[in-house]
């Protein structure tokens, strides 16, 4: 089997670890971006602890989990946003989340992978990768 986007993967295994109450799941291949998804993931409270785990191939990562994700994926195709776009809560944004205070979109930005309110208080614009909620 040939994996496309292994951060696509990565959040479909934590979102059906957590649909069946596991307090654990096991993500490979690992990658950097993943390691970054999830830590803006667990900064905003919807997973705790993680690690790497060097299996001498690809690499894994144990994910604990806290039963607080209703609904996350990526989003693509993955399009450039600018800051200004960003504060006024634009469309394709509330097509991610259900509503104002409610979820993150996670950025890649020129400052590292950051959720978007943390883009817009630093005022820099990125590359959509993902929303959890």
């Amino acid at each position: 089997m040939v994996m496309l986007d292994t951060l696509a993967n990565a959040i479909a295994s934590i979102v059906n670890a957590e649909k069946r109450a596991k307090r654990e799941v096991v993500i490979m291949p690992a990658s950097k971006l993943i390691a970054n998804v999830l830590r803006v993931m667990q900064k905003e409270g919807y997973i705790g602890d993680f690690e790497y785990i060097d299996d001498g191939r690809w690499g894994k990562i144990r994910v604990t989990l806290l039963g607080r994700i209703n609904k996350a994926g990526v989003i693509k195709p993955r399009f450039p946003v600018k800051y200004p776009e960003l504060i006024k809560m634009p469309e394709w944004l509330r097509k991610y989340l259900p509503s104002r205070d409610i979820g993150i979109i996670i950025l890649s930005t020129s400052q590292g992978v950051m959720s978007h309110k943390e883009a817009i208080s630093k005022k820099v614009g990125g590359v959509v990768l993902a929303y959890v909620y």
